[in-house]
């Protein structure tokens, strides 16, 4: 009798079916990956070609200097655009969030235009604004490298940060805000002590969303890149005409274990501020 009562009830065919397909898209999505980082240790001539395992490919990294300088400036553009995305977006993720209006609804619809523009779109639309501003006008700070970049990866970034930064506060109620007003601080103490503190872990997500986003910014980024500013993926494609070589999947790889360390760190700050995992994928969902 006690048998009966323990033994678990057999699942249906629909329900192993269903498993078992899960299993196989997840193996489709990720299957690509795992090739990759297979082939970073490859030490052939070409990616397509293995010859023996090895570490050479990791330590290119070190000896071509246009590899180098590729992932320097990839990394150097990201956390520059993702400091400007950071500070526009939070300022207009608290404005959103503690000035309720109208203007709100519009707002947000102007980010939702910026995410969802293809980026074919805006990169074509930045490559003559670029020129006119450098060139027609004068302005040489728009014929460096870095600073097209900076602002072509940053697009997208300020709307990922004020959805990130709104969607913190706006579950949050203004009372602190409010009560460190009645104790007469001013404007700037309140931001400083009470607003940004309650938005910093939306803020710490922003960043690090922004500085990945920009990793693998390559539309844009072929498209307003200047001769001696190559970041990492307009490199790739250009080497695809003489064929991939392994030391491209080793750089890539190791921008993927710097993407999911900075995925990991995002998850991280928000459980530490006490958010559970619903609340972590709204905020870092912008909902």
């Amino acid at each position: 009798m006690s048998d009966r009562l323990t033994r678990r009830p057999r699942r249906s065919w629909s329900d192993v079916a269903f498993n078992v397909w899960g299993v196989l898209v997840m193996l489709f999505l990720f299957a690509p990956i795992l090739v990759i980082i297979v082939s970073s240790f490859n030490v052939g001539r070409l990616l397509v070609s293995w010859d023996h395992f090895g570490f050479d490919s990791f330590l290119a990294l070190l000896a071509k200097p246009a590899i180098r300088d590729a992932v320097w400036i990839s990394v150097q553009t990201g956390f520059i655009a993702a400091l400007v995305a950071t500070v526009l977006g939070t300022l207009a993720g608290i404005a959103m969030s503690r000035n309720p209006g109208k203007w709100v609804w519009w707002f947000l619809g102007l980010l939702l235009l910026v995410s969802v523009t293809p980026e074919i779109v805006d990169a074509v639309a930045l490559l003559p604004w670029m020129v006119f501003l450098g060139q027609d006008l004068g302005m040489s700070l728009f014929n460096d490298g870095i600073v097209r970049l900076v602002i072509g990866h940053s697009l997208f970034s300020v709307a990922v940060v004020s959805y990130l930064v709104r969607a913190r506060l706006v579950g949050q109620e203004a009372n602190l805000e409010e009560a460190s007003a009645d104790l007469y601080a001013t404007p700037v103490r309140t931001f400083r002590k009470v607003t940004l503190p309650l938005a910093m872990p939306a803020v710490l997500a922003g960043f690090l969303l922004s500085f990945t986003l920009s990793l693998d910014n390559t539309v844009i980024a072929a498209f307003v890149s200047v001769s001696g500013s190559t970041p990492w993926p307009v490199y790739v494609l250009s080497a695809l005409r003489s064929g991939l070589r392994p030391e491209i999947a080793a750089v890539s790889t190791i921008m993927l274990v710097l993407t999911l360390i900075a995925l990991g760190l995002v998850a991280y700050v928000l459980r530490r501020a006490g958010d559970s995992a619903a609340d972590i994928a709204r905020t870092m969902g912008g909902g």
